[in-house]
């Protein structure tokens, strides 16, 4: 493991125990049905932090692509648990916040893959 992204794994693993600890704790909630949208994006953000720190872990050169896609989740879930007043949900936001934070750090202002996606997604004139 490279050590410069010890901070990011560390943060991810945090992450991954806070979403399975909410998820888990919803399930025990007396209305279970209005906490479903939160398991499921728990439950997501869980896997995609896994598959984060994995690819971290093994320095694949493809970590940044999941990476921002693991924030995007993180955003998500972020906000659903902000909605709920429960400690669980609250804690499991604290978390999803701080390894956005951490995360975006390893991702560069101008990131290569964005250069790539605007040249797909951008017409060519002939």
């Amino acid at each position: 493991m490279r050590t410069e992204y010890k901070p990011a794994i560390d943060a991810l693993l945090a992450c991954i125990a806070a979403c399975d600890h909410c998820a888990t704790a919803c399930l025990q909630e007396e209305e279970v049905k209005k906490m479903a949208r939160c398991i499921h994006l728990d439950l997501d953000c869980a896997d995609y932090c896994r598959l984060s720190a994995s690819f971290l872990s093994k320095g694949s050169e493809h970590a940044r692509l999941v990476l921002r896609q693991c924030i995007e989740i993180c955003e998500a879930c972020a906000i659903e648990c902000e909605r709920h007043a429960h400690d669980h949900c609250q804690a499991c936001a604290a978390a999803c916040r701080h390894c956005i934070e951490v995360c975006q750090e390893l991702i560069p202002k101008t990131d290569p893959v964005d250069e790539i996606m605007a040249a797909v997604h951008t017409p060519h004139l002939s």
